[in-house]
């Protein structure tokens, strides 16, 4: 999209809801790009927004003979809750969700209470948010990927060109599971309960005997149908080892193919 056509406002926001903008996108060649003109357009809504009462003017509008009391949220102006309709084939169920304006879900989703998407966010059809999930600002999240309760996508907008956290399709993503920091995670892979991946968090990959982690400027890449659970490794220093004391890593047990569920391979990793 050309430079001057990054739209502002109200109509940011239903460009990014509707999928005809993103904050990052794949290239022909896998490689992401990240789209920091769309960040900043997302900054300029916080820098500029007033913050006003928000919270019950979709039910003054239906039941205008209602007497409703002080609406419970302030926020800024623009960035309401999200509203769906039959069209965006999305399932929210009732329970404490919400998801804020400017997030795109593909059809399909669901939602499960509690659970939070925030502005920025692209989540690709047919995926599961689970109950007390969250997928921040800006975060990507393919098709048919499970995030389990409790997992947290880190979000970012600042800086503009940083790399977001990035699940790509059929991704499976454990309950307790933390990615933050630019963090990505290829396609099909599965990410056991409880690992936290940051940019710089170190990846012992017992199959292909190597050891993988990034910078701030490239963050982790999680490497496609990698099976990631947690482990430990001894921690450095004559008095640790005496004690025989030990810091918190990830391993890669195994590989999964197209035909085996992630539910399986992890499974058979953890035996």
């Amino acid at each position: 999209m050309p430079e001057a056509e990054v739209p502002r406002g109200a109509e940011l926001l239903e460009a990014l809801e509707s999928g005809e903008l993103r904050v990052a996108a794949p290239g022909p060649d896998g490689d992401w790009v990240v789209d920091a003109r769309v960040k900043e357009a997302i900054l300029d809504l916080f820098r500029d927004g007033e913050v006003v009462p928000q919270g019950n003017e979709l039910a003054r509008e239906a039941y205008p003979a209602l007497e409703l009391g002080a609406p419970p949220f302030r926020d800024k102006a623009l960035l309401r809750v999200r509203r769906f309709t039959r069209r965006e084939g999305v399932r929210l169920v009732p329970g404490g969700s919400s998801v804020r304006r400017g997030a795109f879900l593909g059809q399909g989703v669901v939602c499960m209470p509690p659970m939070y998407v925030n502005v920025g966010a692209w989540v690709g059809a047919g995926s599961m948010i689970d109950s007390h999930a969250l997928v921040g600002s800006c975060a990507q999240i393919g098709a048919a990927v499970h995030l389990s309760a409790a997992a947290q996508i880190g979000g970012v907008l600042e800086p503009p060109g940083a790399r977001p956290v990035i699940v790509e399709d059929g991704a499976f993503v454990g309950g307790g599971c933390g990615l933050y920091e630019g963090v990505l995670v290829r396609r099909g892979a599965v990410v056991a309960a409880g690992v936290v991946l940051t940019a710089t968090t170190r990846v012992y990959d017992l199959v292909q005997e190597r050891e993988l982690g990034g910078t701030r400027e490239a963050p982790l890449e999680i490497p496609a149908g990698a099976v990631v659970v947690p482990g430990a490794r001894p921690a450095g220093g004559a008095w640790a080892r005496e004690r025989g004391l030990s810091v918190g890593c990830a391993l890669i047990a195994k590989y999964r193919d197209e035909r085996t569920a992630a539910a399986t391979a992890l499974e058979e990793a953890l035996r």
